[in-house]
């Protein structure tokens, strides 16, 4: 065989050389490891110190260790030994130690269990798991192969029906985002609509609230989605809700939480304006919608609103009648604190997650169940959330709590002074 060919056969971790840093990383991390759990089982062995048995001897003593363990980190395998314990009571109930560190059945570090459906959920196939992982952990990775992913695939079906039935009243919501999102996943039977709604609470922290399938945004669909928000224990209606032009959401706000008052967002609102527009005109409009969301003060923005008017009207007067029908709809930021309106304006929080969601599942090449691919668009969220910022000017959000309407972003005591 020639050295071409045979390299062209070698094994994913036959292609990375040892690197002498990571050795010595991971002899340092044994080291590390092994002295924190003599320490633990030391300290949990102090607690029954005093404790006898008949003939005077200590109850609880060291009896060795278990066999030698390797856990898979992010620097590869490292072995350690977890401290076996005995409990020399006559008593029926034996005390038994428990690493906290090192759980029993612990294969695998935390960071690298969230690698594996992160790798899966960002785009690489389960057939070039072995490469990825092998680049990743180094060639002794074990354990870690594609039918991993059918493990976890059940795991996350689990997770997302516990997450959807969670107890949801201790949150006060403040703002809402809601949109449709149709999925560009193969699917079994039609095209997926997902309904999702985020959600910002009082402290400013935003909170993936639902992800579930509808039918076309149908008002109905919205309904059961709103209704089951709800009955888990969200009350209190929300101060504002962003969302596009989804007639079906908004008759279904209304129906469930009538206080709640609508933002259209200006992202989708600019280009359904600009649909109707021919598109050598479409730059001079879209620089004028953006005067007007973009105006310091409501005053300002009506101003360069009758401006796009007047201008449009007499050659495109769908485009016109296309943003006049939301006028006040369109405004509603301005009597909300103003370091918060970038995030009021539009449902970015939801298109920007989602545009994650679409570059995975754009590389799904099997037709998907409506399970599995609702769960995956779950778990990509998921991950996304952990990365959401929390909204700007957050100390503000008591006083909109309390009904609290400001003016031109201001609060009406910063105005008086």
């Amino acid at each position: 065989m020639s050295d071409s060919s045979s390299a062209r056969f070698q094994s994913p971790g036959d292609r990375f050389s040892p690197d002498p840093l990571t050795e010595c990383l991971r002899s340092g991390a044994q080291q590390l490891l092994q002295s924190a759990i003599e320490a633990e089982v030391s300290s949990w062995l102090a607690e029954y110190e005093e404790d006898r048995t008949g003939e005077g001897h200590r109850r609880v003593v060291r009896n060795g260790h278990l066999p030698v363990r390797e856990i898979q980190t992010g620097i590869g395998g490292v072995a350690v030994k977890v401290p076996r314990v005995g409990d020399r009571g006559a008593g029926a109930e034996k005390v038994v130690f428990h690493s906290k560190l090192i759980p029993p059945y612990l294969r695998r570090a935390k960071s690298v269990e969230e690698l594996l459906p992160w790798l899966y959920l960002k785009g690489v196939s389960t057939g070039d798991f072995s490469e990825a992982l092998a680049s990743l952990l180094g060639s002794e990775a074990a354990g870690l192969s594609s039918t991993t992913i059918s493990r976890l695939k059940k795991d996350w079906i689990r997770e997302y029906d516990t997450w959807r039935r969670r107890d949801l009243s201790k949150r006060r919501i403040v703002y809402v985002w809601a949109d449709g999102i149709y999925s560009n996943i193969r699917m079994d039977e039609a095209k997926l609509c997902l309904l999702v709604i985020i959600g910002a609470d009082d402290k400013g922290q935003k909170h993936l609230l639902a992800v579930e399938e509808g039918y076309r945004e149908s008002t109905q669909s919205w309904r059961e989605v709103l209704l089951d928000l709800k009955r888990r224990g969200l009350t209190q209606a929300p101060k504002l809700a962003v969302g596009d032009g989804s007639l079906g959401f908004w008759k279904a706000l209304t129906e469930v939480y009538p206080a709640t008052r609508p933002q259209r967002c200006w992202v989708h609102k600019t280009g359904n304006i600009l649909n109707y527009l021919p598109k050598s005109s479409q730059p001079k409009a879209k620089k004028g919608l953006h005067e007007i969301w973009m105006a310091s003060t409501r005053e300002e923005a009506l101003k360069a609103f009758d401006s796009f008017v007047e201008i449009y009207e007499a050659k495109y007067p769908k485009a016109v009648a296309c943003l006049e029908k939301d006028r006040d709809e369109l405004l509603a930021f301005y009597d909300f604190p103003a370091q918060q309106w970038p995030h009021l304006r539009t449902t970015n929080p939801i298109e920007s997650t989602f545009a994650t969601v679409r570059l995975r599942t754009a590389k799904t090449r099997g037709c998907l169940s409506r399970e599995t691919a609702l769960t995956m668009v779950f778990e990509l969220t998921e991950s996304a959330q952990k990365r959401w910022q929390r909204l700007r000017g957050f100390d503000l959000l008591a006083d909109v709590v309390r009904g609290v309407r400001f003016i031109n972003g201001e609060h009406p005591k910063t105005i008086a002074a």
